[in-house]
């Protein structure tokens, strides 16, 4: 049995699947159902396979039949979703209450474990996903708290995807049950036991009294500093969401920045872009997502690691009315590629002059074979347009016409403009071509100032009332 949480200073990652079922299977205290739709009973499995499972499980089921399902949950829009997963752990956690509750040890701790998804199918090339929770008391009598998650699975074969969700299930009860104070470790947690490229978890969400006072934007960075997933997404609410859900069947116009702080030339660069993606691909306004971009790079090399910092990030840019998304992609073409997987509509991408550095540096692209000019050919492999937004350097307008690279990339900068990969932001405003986000950001740590006038009027007074980007706390409006 493990080690007591709060006797634990590193997390063992040497246990195995097996071992962590039979630890929970040799617990007296805990109990629960496991209830599973889509990709067999591959979790339950698990915990019998493991032995001593009579003493945990107090039933099994798998409702496949839609009916069926709906006359034991009631009826939900979609079969493999959230609100799905949702009424599968309220019902089978209230039913164990009301009939167990008043006859086993006062020292029970009760759960409800369900998934519902669509695997690999014969019949179909479907999207291979669902969604998986599990409902807890964390402490004998406690009200019950969740862990929900949305799952990509990525094995080729039906067969592969159910073990793998399987071996994922046992990981997501057994962190439940000892991390329960550490929920980064949760997370860690998860691929266990698991090659990286056989899922994915882009989503997940932490409730109840036990994580009143976590925040989920955080856990859901945490997938990927935890190599759980490459990129996670938040609304313009600031909450996160399903990528999946969010870009499908979305034109998708993005920008990679730091945003420390988003200022008026982000928003200028987002309204020029927006403006030539829709005259030139004729497509509607309402059909296209405004998606800004943090690299994870940029997010490890601030060296305070400030949260605060970052969420910051996130709530002002979706004052602006982006969704965010965060990814661990340096190079432009894996972002492309990832969106991809959503999406076939048209993808916009607008990039600053002052970008062209890091873009057009073969050192950019060490380790791939064909090197730029395979990076450039991903890219560039569909209805995938770049947008190149101007800057004024020590006073010289700086446009895709006259910006310098090497000489031995001259060339393919050339050939992508005569053939309108890459094309001019033409509604830029020169009013903002000046703006430098970091002399802005050390302006505002001396206080009030000329910086005011360089950010939208909402991002100021957000910076001023609540002392962001370093602005100091005693600086009187």
């Amino acid at each position: 049995m493990p080690l007591n949480e709060f006797t634990m200073n590193e997390r063992d990652k040497s246990i195995s699947t097996e071992q962590k079922a039979l630890s929970i299977n040799l617990d007296e205290h805990k109990y629960g159902t496991i209830v599973e739709i889509g990709a067999g009973q591959e979790v339950a499995r698990q915990f019998f396979s493991a032995g001593a499972a009579a003493g945990t499980i107090a039933k099994t089921s798998s409702a496949y039949d839609m009916r069926i399902s709906d006359s034991i949950y009631g009826k939900a829009a979609r079969y493999v979703s959230r609100e799905r997963l949702g009424q599968m752990l309220t019902h089978e956690y209230d039913l164990l209450i009301e009939r167990l509750s008043g006859k086993r040890s006062r020292n029970t701790t009760f759960f409800s474990f369900a998934d519902t998804v669509t695997a690999k199918s014969f019949r179909q090339q479907n999207e291979c996903h669902g969604w998986m929770g599990v409902m807890v008391q964390l402490y004998p009598g406690a009200p019950a708290s969740e862990i929900v998650m949305h799952v990509r699975m990525l094995d080729e074969t039906n067969r592969l995807q159910s073990e793998a969700l399987g071996i994922l299930g046992v990981n997501l009860l057994y962190g439940a049950f000892y991390y329960p104070q550490r929920p980064e470790w949760i997370i860690d947690s998860l691929l266990d036991n698991l090659e990286q490229d056989r899922l994915e978890v882009d989503m997940i969400n932490f409730s109840g009294p036990y994580f009143e006072e976590l925040d989920n934007r955080l856990m859901n960075l945490h997938l990927v500093r935890s190599w759980c997933c490459r990129a996670v997404m938040f609304n313009a609410e600031a909450r996160p969401v399903v990528p999946g859900q969010v870009l499908r069947k979305k034109n998708t116009l993005v920008i990679r920045g730091s945003y420390r702080p988003p200022t008026k030339v982000h928003v200028d660069m987002f309204n020029a872009g927006l403006r030539q993606f829709v005259e030139v691909e004729g497509i509607e306004r309402e059909n296209v997502l405004l998606v800004a971009e943090i690299t994870m790079a940029d997010i490890n090399a601030d060296q305070s690691r400030d949260d605060e910092a970052f969420l910051s990030r996130i709530e002002l840019l979706a004052k602006l009315g982006y969704s965010v998304l965060v990814s661990d992609y340096l190079r432009y073409f894996r972002l492309r590629s990832w969106i991809r997987r959503y999406t076939s509509n048209t993808l916009g991408i607008v990039l600053g002059v002052l970008d062209f550095d890091q873009l057009f540096d073969e050192k950019y692209y060490e380790g791939l074979e064909g090197g730029i000019l395979e990076a450039m050919g991903k890219l560039f492999s569909d209805n995938t347009h770049v947008y190149v937004y101007p800057a004024r350097i020590d006073g010289k307008l700086i446009t895709l016409d006259n910006v310098e690279v090497s000489a031995d990339e001259n060339h393919l900068l050339k050939h992508l403009i005569q053939h309108r990969a890459m094309v001019h932001a033409q509604y830029y405003n020169e009013e903002h071509l000046d703006i430098r986000p970091g002399k802005i950001l050390r302006e505002i740590a001396r206080g009030r100032g000329d910086w005011e006038q360089q950010l939208p009027e909402e991002i100021t007074r957000e910076i001023i009332d609540r002392h962001l980007c370093g602005f100091p706390s005693n600086d009187q409006e």
